[in-house]
């Protein structure tokens, strides 16, 4: 009988282990069994477990009843919760549709943990066990098996190097499960009760250990259930920077926050305030500044990779509220532009995870942080301010201000000897208007860049989408008094003149643009993105260093 390990603390404070014993016997509060749409219910109970198959009870026959009753069909995100009447050593048996095999991959996976967060939120269990269902073989390679013996020798020799190889992709493919379950379950577990003066002391206050049957216990699955650890723990920092109200998540704030990761996690760390940003020539960054009472901070983090391969510059947006400024936005909703710092948050969290992993790539996070206000001292539509690249660029529109501070700090980005550079903003209300709220817009000068960054977008489970930046989209850009004007025409493809603006201040450099506006805010829970600010982003800042290091 296999020995049970203590299960291994994560970063959150939740523990994991992997468990070995058969259904019947683990020990747990909750199992979930995930079911593919369409599949025999009864042989999956009993292909998990045969002894709750046999015997004058039939357990699995029970199940199936049950289900039938309450028409589970395995549909993705159906859910049936069972009692287990001392059947099983777990309290209850929850059933989830994974949907179509065909479709099912990590990203399910996380939806349906963090869902299950969520619906456990209030709960005072201390255990839960996910049963893995995919890491297992099909019937033809069972098949492929039993026929070993009567092959030739070359043959055989030649099946075993497959077979290796199918073992070698089913342990990445459930290292890649097992991340996305272990995201999904700390994303889904996410609240936000700092000023709530009656906070719910149930709510995933209690100590809890995920547990995972069906899994082998290796390097690979360990390390899988790290990272994902890492990644949710870093989004949910995230999260909490642009939940805060803008009176406490000043640009000092956001510096503070930035020195605390950079001691915790060994980056570097230094931060301009207005006579050094002055003094680089960062004239669009404090023209933005100069209508707020809280002074701009330009926070630099950098980490050093021992081997690096290359060097990629993170920036972002960090407009701690944006008012508008004279071209004062309406006040219905203006509460929400709590949220344009949403990119500075997650280079924040980008870079904690970067100092935490350790990746062979060396990255560079920058953030332009301010107040967009209409004080005293506001810029005037109509002025004209001189770039750090030494562009000139009228101002038609104050709330344009995102590409004003961008503009100097991928200028400052350019000159530091990076490889490429990726900016997030909130950036147009356009990207909304085309995208919704499911995907963030994507424009770039570099194809290749832009291909991977999707990629690991989808892996992340973050949707991006390409936008065009066609040449012509710059002639609204043109002024009559300076190099540029700061809006094009309103109405027009403002997402992607936007995007062609920030393009003139790259100097030459591969350079991406996420403008993360529609994903970045939801009005309600949607699987692992939460209501309000989501952190959109830094899984996908995250995945693309990990996949390319």
């Amino acid at each position: 009988m296999a020995l049970a390990r203590s299960p291994t603390s994560l970063e959150s404070g939740m523990k994991y282990k992997f468990e070995t014993a058969a259904l019947s016997k683990i020990k747990s509060d909750v199992i979930v069994v995930g079911v593919f749409q369409g599949e025999d219910l009864g042989n999956v109970i009993a292909g998990i477990d045969q002894s709750l198959a046999n015997g004058s009870g039939n357990f699995a026959a029970s199940i199936v009843e049950a289900a039938s009753h309450e028409s589970f069909q395995g549909k993705l995100s159906q859910v049936v919760s069972l009692p287990t009447y001392d059947n099983l050593a777990c309290k209850k048996l929850v059933l989830v549709g994974l949907g179509n095999s065909k479709d099912f991959k990590p990203g399910v996976s996380r939806k349906i943990a963090a869902n299950m967060a969520r619906r456990f939120s209030n709960s005072t269990m201390t255990s839960l066990c996910f049963v893995g269902r995919f890491a297992q073989e099909t019937e033809h390679e069972d098949s492929t098996k039993k026929r070993k013996k009567s092959q030739p020798a070359a043959k055989a020799a030649l099946e075993k190097a497959s077979a290796s190889e199918k073992g070698s992709d089913r342990e990445a493919e459930t290292a890649h499960h097992l991340k996305a379950l272990v995201e999904g379950w700390n994303l889904g577990r996410y609240s936000f009760e700092k000023y709530k003066s009656q906070k719910d002391e149930k709510k995933n206050k209690t100590e809890l250990t995920l547990s995972f049957a069906g899994v082998k216990e290796t390097k690979l699955a360990s390390k899988a259930c790290s990272v994902g650890d890492t990644i949710a723990a870093a989004t949910n920092l995230a999260r909490g920077l642009i939940a805060e109200p803008a009176s406490y998540m000043t640009p000092t704030k956001l510096a503070e926050e930035a020195k605390r990761i950079a001691k915790e996690y060994d980056l570097s760390c230094k931060v301009l305030d207005a006579p050094q940003i002055e003094k680089l020539g960062m004239g669009a960054f404090l023209g933005v500044a100069k209508g707020a009472d809280e002074p701009a901070k330009f926070i630099v983090l950098k980490y050093d990779a021992e081997k690096s391969k290359k060097t990629v510059a993170i920036i972002g947006k960090g407009i701690t509220f944006d008012s508008g400024g004279l071209s004062l936005k309406p006040a219905a909703g203006m509460e929400h532009m709590k949220y344009d710092m949403s990119g500075a948050a997650a280079v924040l969290g980008a870079m904690q995870v970067v100092g935490d992993l350790k990746p062979n790539v060396s990255v560079l996070g920058l953030i332009a942080a301010t107040e967009n206000m209409p004080g005293n001292n506001a810029l005037h539509p109509g002025d004209v301010l001189i770039s750090m690249n030494g562009k000139t660029i009228e101002v038609n529109n104050t709330d344009a201000e995102g590409r004003l501070v961008l503009a100097d700090a991928l200028t400052y980005a350019s000159r530091q000897n990076v490889d490429e550079m990726i900016d997030l903003a909130t950036l147009t209300g356009a990207v909304v208007t085309a995208l919704g709220r499911v995907a963030a817009g994507i424009m770039g000068s570099n194809q290749e860049l832009v291909d991977k960054l999707i990629a690991a977008g989808k892996d992340a489970g973050e949707n991006l989408w390409q936008l065009p930046l066609y040449d012509e989209y710059k002639d609204s850009l043109k002024s009559d008094i300076a190099d540029l004007k700061n809006a094009g025409s309103r109405g027009e493809a403002a997402s992607s003149s936007a995007a062609m603006f920030l393009k003139e201040f790259v100097d030459g450099k591969p350079w991406a643009h996420l403008d993360i506006a529609g994903p970045g805010w939801l009005d309600k829970d949607r699987d692992e993105c939460n209501k309000g600010g989501t952190a959109f982003g830094v899984r996908t800042i995250c995945q693309y260093i990990l996949n390319y290091a």
